[in-house]
């Protein structure tokens, strides 16, 4: 009996569900394990985002189907989200798509627009769904590099232009992960002037712009003219309100494209949580104050880290937006290797640069993802081990 579809042999095992069997395995051994591999906020989403969940989910008429597109709160609230923020006016019916995190949408978009043969241009370094939904739907993948030279931006002009006229579909991060590089609005115009002299649909994946310090203000794809005609955004309530585990994000742009991704999402899944859309609506309404201060307790973890990393040898500079750190590993390690040793004998856990392309071997992510005391002990750690071990 064949237990697998062949499609599956062109895709790894998720990396970050094999990374998290490996820490699994050392806290079983006894390992008092700092996680600081996977953007996984674990501080809590406003105290009025959980009332409202809480008060929702106590209606009896509330568990039902919720229906296939989102309620109107919640596609207003991402349009008016859209509005207050960038300044870009979104239908809600028709250029909003609420999704069960933005994680589902990106897959399902590619299921929804690329045939067998096609071709989707994707970052390396680049978030794994990139590529893995493309090799779901039997396209090709050509990886573009975003290397250190550039800031980790695109050189759209590399590309061969054989390549970018047969692809159908690019994608673009930013403020970007792993790599924590940002990108303005020009960077913007040069990917939507790309994407109509190419006829290809530009997809932006854009779930760390309110993750940002000192007044940086990271901003959108469809802020340019002309982007709704050829492009996508995805956004997420995991990052900017904390909602991680309730699964919510959106896809907002050009509604053909989104209507391609609603009948695919049509038929594999039957919508949100009534309660949790309900939330989530009520997140947009949360003040500007809120996101700051969250901000300030992130800003004030990556100075502890930064720092620490910088006087064990690391090179490091402070990052406009995201809560990552991106760094080289010290001389004479790979990604994972180097990863594995701090896991092992410091019982600190980083994520391996490789885990995000071939672009990405030799370098780490670090996630800021725990409290700062935390953070703190982690860098000790580190000193402690044994100096032949890490030549920082």
């Amino acid at each position: 009996m064949k237990t697998q579809a062949d499609r599956l042999g062109k895709m790894p095992e998720y990396p970050f569900a094999r990374w998290g069997e490996r820490v699994n395995a050392a806290r079983a051994r006894g390992i008092d394990v700092i996680r600081l591999d996977i953007g996984n906020p674990d501080l809590p989403p406003p105290d009025v985002v959980i009332d409202a969940l809480c008060s929702s989910a106590r209606q009896s008429s509330h568990h039902g189907y919720p229906g296939y597109r989102g309620i109107p709160a919640l596609q207003e609230g991402i349009a008016s989200y859209y509005t207050r923020r960038y300044g870009v006016d979104l239908d809600p019916k028709n250029e909003v798509v609420p999704l069960l995190g933005s994680k589902e949408g990106i897959v399902h978009l590619a299921l929804g627009v690329l045939d067998p043969g096609n071709l989707a241009l994707v970052p390396d370094p680049g978030y794994p769904s990139y590529t893995m939904g493309a090799v779901l739907a039997g396209a090709e993948v050509y990886k573009f590099p975003l290397l250190p030279e550039r800031g980790f931006l695109p050189d759209l002009n590399a590309i061969p232009d054989k390549v970018a006229q047969e692809a159908r579909m690019m994608w673009l991060n930013y403020p970007n992960n792993p790599t924590s590089a940002t990108a303005d609005l020009g960077i913007f115009e040069q990917a939507v002037a790309f994407a109509h002299s190419n006829d290809l649909l530009l997809c932006h994946d854009a779930p760390y712009c309110d993750v940002a310090y000192d007044g940086h203000t990271p901003p959108s794809l469809l802020q340019i003219p002309g982007a709704k005609e050829v492009a996508v955004e995805f956004n997420s309530l995991s990052k900017t309100y904390n909602m991680a585990g309730w699964r919510v994000g959106m896809a907002v742009g050009n509604p053909d494209v989104l209507a391609s991704l609603s009948r695919v999402k049509s038929n594999v899944d039957s919508g949100q949580f009534l309660p949790v859309q309900e939330a989530a609506a009520r997140a947009f309404a949360i003040p500007e104050e809120w996101i700051e201060a969250r901000n300030q307790i992130y800003k004030e973890r990556m100075w502890t880290a930064i720092s620490g990393l910088a006087s064990l040898g690391f090179s490091v500079t402070l990052p406009k937006a995201t809560f990552y750190i991106w760094t080289r590993v010290p001389e004479g390690w790979n990604s994972e290797g180097f990863a594995t040793a701090l896991l092992e004998n410091a019982g600190v856990s980083i994520a391996p640069g490789s885990f995000f392309g071939e672009q990405g071997e030799g370098y780490v992510r670090i996630s800021l993802t725990s409290p700062e005391p935390r953070i703190a002990e982690a860098i000790d750690r580190i000193r402690k081990t044994p100096k032949g071990l890490f030549p920082v």
